[in-house]
């Protein structure tokens, strides 16, 4: 895999010297509109207090937000080891950038549809172990949704599937492809029963081989197509794709994305598609990208390689979509509230980073609004 050189600033809070001290975005030539929060009406003393905190240890290990409003960025500001140009790695945010790649893909007739069967696109490789027609039937939107019936599940130490357990193998892609069926004990909620037709189990397994699709798919690594197709058009030049150890792209995690320009994916996804005015991908696919398919818990739902969640706000339910990552690391998009914020956080493995990233859009950005 690549390696960054990180230089980490002396302060534990400091903030780019790009950027105003009051957190006001710095015109770049990098495509973002920028404009003063504080004229707009914004309480711009709730971002200060959210310094406070993070710079106290109130909320450990988060490195940036950034706040973009119909269109312009109007708050960034960055925490402890982050900064204009640092490199976030974002872990399992990467899924949905994989999705944004998927669409592309079945845009230039690389992938025929989201029915297309996944086993057909490894069919030069051995015969895959636990043989078994259902696992010939698993579609790309089995996997898009996390409810593929493979026996695969991130949130269970003992499945078959655990992310880990294939971190320790050499052939990814074997590893996916051998997995068994999955069967339902009792207590399990089966798809036939389950809000939507789908049992959703989260999947890293099944992201990573999305990514090898689309390799196979393009004949480009993913990072390549990804520069091509994504990256180049939305202006983002500073990318870090990671590689499994037979150099397939990894599509489930990892990508390391600077904060400005995950904010630039958040804004695609809010715009159906659009960057300035130009058509990055296509506007059904991101529809569908934004449409529930899964129950993946109680408070979440999920659509393609994305969550949604339900926050508050005076009084009324704000549905936002989510880009997330271990550590903390989230790109929200409210699409009712022409609303996207970046979290970025290195709390990784630690049990408060979802909760507190979630705690900064809900106390700090969705409150500041006007």
């Amino acid at each position: 895999m690549n390696t960054l050189l990180r230089i980490t600033l002396p302060l534990l809070f400091a903030t780019s010297t790009a950027l105003a001290d009051n957190g006001t975005p710095a015109a770049l030539d990098d495509g973002w509109k920028v404009a003063d929060a504080g004229k707009l009406g914004w309480n711009t003393g709730l971002f200060e207090s959210a310094g406070k905190k993070i710079a106290d240890g109130t909320w450990k290990g988060t490195t940036s937000l950034l706040v973009a409003h119909k269109g312009q960025l109007i708050h960034e500001s960055y925490y402890n080891e982050g900064s204009l140009e640092h490199l976030n790695d974002t872990r399992s945010l990467t899924k949905t950038v994989t999705a944004m790649l998927v669409g592309a893909a079945i845009d230039r007739d690389l992938i025929a549809s989201v029915d297309e069967r996944v086993f057909d696109a490894f069919k030069d490789r051995p015969a895959p172990k636990n043989p078994d027609p259902r696992k010939n039937a698993i579609t790309l939107e089995d996997l898009l949704t996390m409810s593929s019936l493979l026996e695969c599940n991130d949130e269970n130490q003992f499945s078959s599937g655990n992310e880990e357990r294939m971190y320790v193998t050499e052939d990814w892609i074997g590893f996916v492809l051998d997995l068994p069926i999955k069967g339902f004990a009792p207590w399990d909620t089966k798809p036939s029963d389950s809000p939507h037709g789908r049992s959703f189990a989260y999947c890293t397994a099944g992201s990573f081989l999305l990514g090898a699709v689309i390799e196979r798919a393009s004949g480009k690594r993913l990072g390549e197509f990804s520069a091509e197709v994504l990256e180049a058009p939305l202006g983002i030049d500073r990318v870090q794709w990671n590689q499994a150890p037979d150099g397939t792209g990894i599509g489930g995690g990892g990508t390391r994305f600077r904060s400005r320009d995950l904010a630039k994916l958040g804004e695609l996804l809010r715009k159906g598609g659009e960057w300035n005015g130009q058509r990055v991908l296509p506007k059904d696919w991101v529809d569908r990208m934004l449409t529930v398919r899964a129950q993946a818990r109680d408070d979440a739902d999920y659509g393609y390689q994305i969550w949604k969640f339900r926050f508050a706000r005076k009084g009324k339910q704000v549905d936002t979509w989510a880009m997330a990552g271990n550590g903390g690391n989230y790109v929200f998009i409210a699409p009712s509230l022409d609303l996207v914020a970046v979290v970025t956080s290195t709390a990784y493995n630690q049990r408060f980073a979802h909760p507190q990233s979630q705690q900064i859009f809900s106390e700090i950005v969705l409150e500041a609004m006007p």
